[in-house]
């Protein structure tokens, strides 16, 4: 089975493929997105948004629900609205988008192309009824799908036209575009639209910027009872928070210019690890790492040792960079009577994380040491361990045009084959030069050090692409 990403009215569904593996916790989707197309915020007790109908901001707050259904390459999601504002103006709004999919295996792509299907909307605003007569809207969104991470692209126009029992006409023409990224430790969508208002008495301008993100943090908790077989463990925090703002210009209206805001959280859920008692980490540099990723059980020992300063295999580490970020494997075969071929010949497919080996190799992640050797038990070097965390972004193809030097004192010790990943790399922060400021690509890595890369390679999904994609997007543009 194949991952999936739709969208329907800016929302991006993923869908998940049964694991055969899986990390220690079970965790909800990750999927993240502000509703609808009107600059709303809401979290599981209320939705709010701002209405400029009559010229004036107008905020309403009330219930909104959402349905969602799929049928072969179409999904149709539905919005019902109940607001009301703090003047006891009402609004009624129902509104069902149906997304088109087409899906290129072969490109790693998905395109979505989503249109309104029905509509209904009733705005009194001291008294006068504005009912939505006509609905036009059109939205496209490429999502490019990687193993560790799908991001996404849409733009959207749309028309919508308004009109009361004594005859006037309100017309609100709308243009924006939709950025987003989603994995298994978070996911924002940041929805930037641009509205022009026409009424009798002129026209008026409006900005909507809405984000919403979804966030796992790993949270060292202490114990604090000194009779205790353990001193302390990590918590897994997931959380949601939607923000926005209108900006608006209105010439026709006293008001005239402004700005507002909007702010919805939801209630964290907290979810307690395993706790890990290695005996040999005390006074170690990675104690944390090491602890965290033992905790989400990227690593699985089943010794009371890590052994921190013994290199770190290829095999483990390709497996923990899967676990780590939660990338779907290959699925068990039906008929277990004969067992598969290995894809190396120096692979047991028969291995509990054979698999993992295997849905990397097909994800492009790691291509093996050879044609027909994987090398599993061969100690990693920093080039390989860099090179499987940036094809995992899927970001390799980020780098200059050929030809192009590293920031590195040994920039021509660093492979071809590699040059783009370690380029890429050091741009994003997961890793950094000595103090010569060399990279010693075929330096091996010890376990200390490649945990240590991992949970900044969990960094960057956590925080540094909710960076990008939310504060960037709202406030540098």
């Amino acid at each position: 089975m194949t991952n999936k990403r739709t969208t329907s009215s800016s929302t991006i569904y993923l869908v998940i493929s049964a694991l055969l593996f899986s990390l220690i916790f079970m965790a909800p989707s990750a999927e993240a997105a502000p509703p609808d197309f009107n600059g709303g915020v809401s979290n599981e007790y209320m939705y709010e948004e701002y209405i400029f109908i009559t010229g004036k901001p107008v905020k309403f707050s009330g219930d909104m629900k959402v349905k969602e259904s799929e049928r072969k390459n179409a999904v149709t999601t539905t919005y019902t609205f109940s607001l009301e504002s703090s003047a006891g103006d009402k609004l009624t709004r129902k509104a069902a988008y149906v997304t088109d999919l087409e899906e290129r295996t072969d490109k790693g792509q998905t395109t979505a192309q989503t249109s309104i299907k029905s509509y209904s909307e009733k705005i009194t605003i001291s008294g006068t009824t504005y009912t939505l007569e006509d609905y036009q809207l059109s939205e496209g969104t490429i999502i490019d799908n990687r193993p560790a991470s799908d991001y996404y692209s849409g733009n959207v126009v749309g028309r919508k036209i308004y009109e009361t029992k004594e005859g006037e006409r309100v017309t609100i023409e709308f243009s924006g575009r939709t950025v987003g990224y989603e994995n298994f430790w978070g996911a924002t969508e940041t929805k930037i639209i641009d509205y022009e208002l026409t009424t009798k008495e002129g026209k008026g301008f409006i900005t909507s910027k809405v984000s919403d993100s979804k966030t796992k943090e790993l949270h060292y908790e202490p114990h604090q009872p000194s009779y205790s077989s353990f001193t302390g463990g990590h918590a897994v925090v997931s959380s949601q928070n939607m923000i926005g703002e209108y900006t608006y210009d209105i010439p026709f209206d006293p008001a005239g210019k402004g700005t507002l805001h909007l702010n919805k959280e939801s209630v964290p859920l907290i979810e307690r690890l395993i706790v890990p008692k290695f005996r040999d980490l005390e006074g170690n540099w990675s104690k944390d790492n090491i602890e965290r990723l033992y905790s989400l059980g990227v690593f699985d020992e089943s010794s009371s040792f890590f052994s921190p300063n013994t290199p770190m295999n290829r095999f483990q580490f390709t497996v923990g960079v899967l676990k780590a970020t939660d990338i779907r494997v290959l699925e068990e075969q039906e008929s277990k009577r004969a067992p598969r071929k290995a894809i190396f010949d120096d692979l047991d497919p028969k291995h509990k994380d054979y698999p993992y080996i295997e849905s990397a190799y097909e994800k492009g992640i790691s291509n093996g040491f050879s044609a027909d050797k994987f090398m599993p038990n061969g100690a990693l070097t920093r080039v390989q361990a860099v090179a499987m965390l940036v094809r995992a972004l899927g970001m390799e193809e980020r780098a200059p045009a050929p030809g192009y030097q590293t920031s590195y004192a040994d920039n021509n010790s660093i492979p071809l084959w590699a040059k783009d990943s370690v380029y890429v790399a050091t741009e994003l922060g997961l890793v950094h030069g000595n103090n010569q400021n060399r990279f010693n690509p075929y330096q091996e890595m010890t376990r200390a050090e490649a945990s240590a890369m991992l949970v900044r390679f969990l960094s960057f999904l956590e925080k540094d692409l909710q960076q990008n994609y939310r504060d960037d997007m709202l406030f540098l543009n």
